[in-house]
C-alpha cells in the first residue's frame, strides 16, 4: 500500500482537539470542610494528575481524526491484482458439447460476435474470426489466460499475422471439409474499333496468355466497357470524358498515353526502365503503358513475364481467407511493460468513517444520560 498525498497525514494534528475538550470538560472536584481538619497546620496540597473522563470515547474520537488524514492521504494498493477466471472459446461450427466434455467447466463463450455464453445456441460463423481474437483479447483483463479452439482449415483470414497481448492455448480442431477458395477469373479486355493491327494482334495475345478465352469484340466509337471488364485505350491522346467517368465509377482502364503528374510507378524492364504507372481516380484505376504497342518493334512487350505482371496490376491476388491453423497460432505481441492502475481505498475508508463517526455519537449521547443533573 502507498499513499498518494502523504502531506494529508499531517492533519493528525488534529488529533489535539479532542485532548483538549476531555482536560476542559473534566468533572469538577468540589471542596468539602471537615471540622477536624481546619486545626491542621500543615497545608498539603493534594498531588494533581491528568485523567480523562470517558477514556473510550475519546479513544473512538481520535479513530476517527485519524481516518480523516488517512483518507485525505489517498492510501491505494499498487500491487498486480488478482488473475480474474480463465476464458475459452470456441468458433463456432464445433461441437462444443464434446470439447467441453475433456475439460473442466470454465468460463467458455463462443468466438461470435458479442462472445455469448456458450450455453447458448451456436451463432452464425460468418464473422472474421482472427478479428474476434483480436477484439477479446482487447477487452479481456491482463492476465486473464485464454483457450481458443478454432477449425483446421483456420477460415477468414485477412492477411495480417495474428498478435495477442497474452500467451494463448491454441487448439485447432480437424475438420472433415475444406473449402476450397475461388480463384478469380482473368480480366477480359475490351479494345476500340479503331485500335492498330499491331496493337490488337500485341492485345489477343495478351489475353491469351491469361486464359483461354479470345480478345473481345472491339468497341464501337461512342461505346464503353461493360462492367467488369477492363477497357483498353490503344490511343496516345488522354481519356475523353466519358472514359475518366467509367473509371471514376470503378473501371479499370489500360492506357497508352503518357502517365500523369502524381501516378505511382509500379513496374520497370528488363534493363531497368520505367515501363508502368499506376494512377487511382474515383474507385477506379488507370495503368499508363505508354509507347509503341508492337511487339515487332517494342522489346519490353515480349518478356515472358509481363503478361503476369499486367495481370497482378490489374487483379492485385486477394489475401490468402482459408490457411493452416496450426500455421495460424497467435504470436505474442512485444508491448511496453505496463504499470498496474493504483487501486484507492477511499471507498473503504469512508464506510469506516461513517461507522466510527455513528459510534462516536453514540457514546457521546450516552455519556450525557450518565451525568447528573
Amino acid at each position: 500500500m502507498s499513499l498518494l498525498f502523504p502531506l494529508g497525514l499531517l492533519a493528525v494534528a488534529a488529533w489535539l482537539l479532542p485532548l483538549l475538550i476531555h482536560l476542559a470538560r473534566r468533572h469538577p472536584y468540589t471542596p468539602v470542610d471537615f471540622a477536624a481538619l481546619r486545626w491542621l497546620r500543615a497545608r498539603i496540597r493534594p498531588r494533581q494528575r491528568i485523567r480523562f473522563d470517558d477514556w473510550p470515547l475519546l479513544l473512538v474520537r481520535l479513530l476517527l481524526l485519524a481516518a480523516l488524514a488517512l483518507l485525505l492521504a489517498r492510501p491505494a494498493l499498487t500491487g498486480p491484482e488478482p488473475a480474474p477466471a480463465a476464458w475459452t472459446v470456441v468458433a463456432p461450427g464445433l461441437d462444443a458439447a464434446a470439447l467441453r466434455s475433456t475439460e473442466d467447466l470454465r468460463n467458455w463463450h463462443w468466438l461470435a460476435p458479442g462472445f455469448p455464453p456458450i450455453g447458448q445456441p451456436a451463432p452464425p460463423g460468418d464473422a472474421s474470426l482472427p478479428s474476434l481474437l483480436r477484439e477479446l483479447d482487447a477487452q479481456l483483463p491482463t492476465g486473464t489466460a485464454l483457450t481458443v479452439y478454432v477449425p483446421d482449415p483456420l477460415p477468414g483470414l485477412d492477411g495480417a499475422r495474428l498478435q495477442l497481448s497474452r500467451p494463448v492455448q491454441w487448439r485447432p480442431q480437424p475438420l472433415a471439409t475444406r473449402t476450397s477458395q475461388a480463384v478469380p477469373a482473368p480480366p477480359r479486355l475490351r479494345v476500340k474499333s479503331d485500335a492498330p493491327a499491331a496493337a490488337q494482334h500485341w492485345l489477343t495475345a495478351l489475353q491469351r496468355a491469361w486464359g483461354a478465352q479470345p480478345l473481345a469484340a472491339p468497341l464501337s466509337a461512342d461505346a464503353l466497357p461493360e462492367p467488369g471488364e477492363t477497357g483498353v485505350w490503344s490511343s496516345a491522346d488522354p481519356l475523353p470524358t466519358t472514359w475518366q467517368a467509367w473509371v471514376d465509377q470503378g473501371g479499370s482502364i489500360l492506357s497508352r498515353a503518357a502517365h500523369p503528374a502524381g501516378a505511382r510507378l509500379l513496374l520497370r524492364d528488363a534493363q531497368g526502365a520505367p515501363l508502368l504507372w499506376e494512377q487511382r481516380s474515383g474507385r477506379g484505376h488507370v495503368l499508363y503503358l505508354p509507347g509503341e504497342w508492337d511487339a515487332g518493334r517494342t522489346l519490353a512487350l515480349r518478356d515472358d513475364h509481363l503478361p503476369r505482371q499486367l495481370l497482378q496490376a490489374l487483379q492485385p491476388p486477394a489475401s490468402p481467407r482459408l490457411g493452416d491453423a496450426l500455421d495460424q497460432a497467435p504470436q505474442r505481441a512485444s508491448l511496453p511493460p505496463t504499470v498496474p492502475p493504483a487501486r484507492e481505498l477511499a471507498p473503504w475508508l469512508m464506510l469506516v468513517i461513517l461507522l466510527l463517526f455513528a459510534l462516536e455519537r453514540w457514546m457521546a449521547s450516552s455519556a450525557r444520560r450518565r451525568r447528573p443533573a
